[in-house]
């Protein structure tokens, strides 16, 4: 009775092996029909084409291996600036109790470090701002301690020619890096056009100006391009001069040469430009959430999912710095409880790390939702972010 039952089966799953079977050579065949012809030549010709593909097996082990390692990523970073310990507004004059030394902060890597002894404690320190330096250190952050995959040759070239991000592979670090630098971005706008000047009273900083230039940078230029045509250069060096401006600002502020304008409107603006920003990015997430729900095999949710990490990894740290530079303000408008849970909630959504994203139903019992997940906290933050903008507009 059942041995036509098994008989069907296994002509089914023979069928099937030998399905993968041919897929499998037909993948195989171009490289099996390569190395033949390779072995059948002589070393004048074996020769340099190994040298070329050693070369090629160690420039792709370079780029998986910066793609798959993220160096001094940790979501606790803003620890290491110790904002809570900050005593005054950016760009106000520092105050030290008499007989004591002032410290003055100094931003290196991912932290900042005190600089003790008189020679800071006089009349002519100002406090730095914490929104230049924690922006100064995400650039540092995405293009020293790490590769910019986004502007990598090999992530340009692609999979045979197919974008890396149309693939599930090795697309989430670039996807993250450019989530920071969105942040970053937006944030330098501002201090151009509003916090880094007294509004209808001074000029544009130029220090400020030269940063926001070179940040708005393409993010995936190489050492040479084809339009136009010969050699550029790379994004990441324009990056890196941004971070370079946003550093001689503060250089000029801590000496009183310079403006960071700490006013409840400018705290307005700057929260409203934040809430529409990741707004953005809740819309793309909502969007691709309800039509492209193809749980784990939806292989452009991994971009949108890490790209709204990456903006919030940044704006975690922007915001923290923005509490302390703007901490007088907090405090008389009764905004230090919202604040706070505003910046806890940043925290929790950084938390949400799946090893692979899945972008499923809302309503499905097997494929998780991440996208979703993430859209929920993005609204979250974006909801606290407008109240307190309404609150200080009053």
């Amino acid at each position: 009775m059942l041995d036509p039952i098994v008989a069907f089966f296994q002509r089914v799953f023979s069928a099937i092996g030998r399905g993968i079977g041919l897929a499998i050579s037909w993948l195989l065949w171009p490289f099996v029909a390569a190395a033949n012809w390779y072995r059948q030549r002589g070393w004048l010709i074996k020769g340099p084409i190994g040298i070329v593909l050693i070369g090629l097996v160690a420039l792709y082990g370079y780029f998986i291996w910066q793609t798959q390692v993220w160096t001094n990523f940790d979501i606790d970073y803003v620890n290491a600036y110790n904002l809570p310990a900050r005593k005054n507004d950016a760009g106000l004059p520092v105050k030290a109790p008499a007989g004591q030394a002032t410290t003055a902060q100094t931003t290196t890597g991912q932290g900042t470090t005190g600089q003790t002894a008189g020679q800071a404690a006089t009349p002519n320190t100002c406090e730095r701002s914490a929104i230049v330096d924690v922006s100064a250190d995400l650039i540092d952050f995405n293009v020293n301690q790490n590769a910019w995959i986004s502007s990598m040759l090999l992530y340009k070239l692609g999979l045979f020619g197919m974008d890396w991000d149309d693939t599930p592979w090795l697309d989430n670090k670039a996807s993250f890096q450019r989530g920071v630098n969105q942040a970053i971005r937006r944030t330098a706008v501002e201090l151009v056009d509003s916090l880094g000047r007294v509004r209808g009273t001074s000029g544009v900083n130029n220090d400020l100006q030269a940063a926001r230039g070179n940040i708005q940078f393409d993010e995936e230029t190489w050492y040479f391009g084809l339009s136009p045509f010969g050699p550029k250069t790379p994004t990441p060096s324009f990056y890196r001069a941004a971070a370079r401006d946003l550093q001689k600002f503060n250089a000029s502020l801590v000496a009183c040469n310079a403006t960071f304008d700490a006013r409840s409107d400018n705290l307005v603006e700057f929260l409203d430009r934040i809430a529409n920003d990741i707004g953005n990015t809740s819309a793309i997430i909502r969007e691709r959430s309800e039509f492209h729900n193809g749980g784990w095999f939806d292989v452009r949710a991994d971009d949108r999912f890490w790209f709204a990490f990456g903006q919030l990894y940044g704006y975690y740290g922007i915001l923290s710095a923005a509490g302390a530079d703007f901490d007088s303000v907090i405090a008389q408008r009764g905004l230090t409880q919202i604040w706070t849970e505003t910046l806890r909630q940043l925290r929790s959504a950084l938390n949400i790390q799946p090893v692979i994203i899945s972008n499923g139903r809302e309503d499905g019992w097997i494929m998780p939702t991440h996208l979703a997940t993430m859209g929920f906290y993005i609204l979250r933050v974006r909801s606290n972010l407008v109240e307190m903008r309404d609150i200080l507009a009053r």
